[in-house]
């Protein structure tokens, strides 16, 4: 039995970090929609207008530069390919088997948009329907709801210290205070792992640290409580 909306607004409401909201979304959301993939993409601050410019979604989901990126980036409203193309349209810009039906609803915070959740539907499957879209819509409401508390929890731009780092420096940096791998960074902030190696050194240069642990130590105080616990428990990693 697929299980229902309140069940993942209620899992989602109780993430504790960003990598528990993906986790979260990933044991619920494909079993309720019926869909085969899935992302969750979060633009980087510095980043933001040019991913926004080219529909901010990732290539694997093959939706950039598409109608239906460009009706969630102008409106902040989900959409499904048959809302915006002709029947059959969609092909045109994907040819993928596991990318037969696309759907993408949008993030917000601050009054623009800061991500988006994409789903794909394989060929033989139903395409999205006006009830995902309404299910879509109401998923994307509390996913903003949980970031946008999730970042006010963690991040206080409050000291010279913290306006150092921008706003995804410092999601890695939890996330390295959580013990994390650069692969497994990667794969929570939907970022190559070379992206995370690269945003580390320039972390180490910004703070003027060496190590993984000194950089964790000299946040302390920045991160948030379940980071300051997790803060003992780093160990001395390579440098990045």
């Amino acid at each position: 039995m697929a299980k229902s909306l309140q069940s993942l607004f209620h899992a989602i409401a109780h993430a504790r970090n960003e990598r528990e909201l993906r986790l979260c979304l990933m044991d619920n959301v494909g079993e309720y929609f019926g869909i085969q993939r899935w992302g969750l993409y979060l633009f980087d601050e510095q980043s933001r207008l040019a991913e926004v410019d080219a529909f901010g979604v990732p290539e694997d989901v093959c939706v950039r530069g598409n109608p239906v990126s460009r009706y969630v980036v102008e409106r902040h409203a989900p959409a499904h390919e048959e809302l915006v193309l002709p029947p059959g349209g969609w092909k045109q810009f994907c040819s993928r088997y596991d990318h037969e039906h696309v759907m993408t609803g949008p993030i917000v915070g601050g009054g623009g948009l800061v991500g988006t959740v994409n789903f794909t539907r394989a060929s033989g499957t139903p395409a999205f329907n006006a009830q995902d879209l309404a299910d879509m819509s109401a998923l994307c409401l509390h996913l903003s709801a949980s970031l946008a508390t999730l970042h006010t929890r963690t991040i206080k731009f409050n000291s010279p210290l913290e306006r150092r780092l921008t706003p995804r420096e410092l999601q890695i940096a939890e996330l390295v205070a959580q013990g994390l791998t650069n692969t497994e960074i990667g794969a929570a902030l939907w970022i190559t792992e070379n992206s995370v190696k690269q945003a580390l050194k320039r972390m180490f240069r910004k703070l003027g640290v060496s190590s993984r642990a000194e950089m964790v130590a000299r946040l302390s105080d920045v991160l948030g409580s379940e980071m300051q616990k997790a803060v003992r428990k780093v160990k001395l990693k390579p440098t990045a």
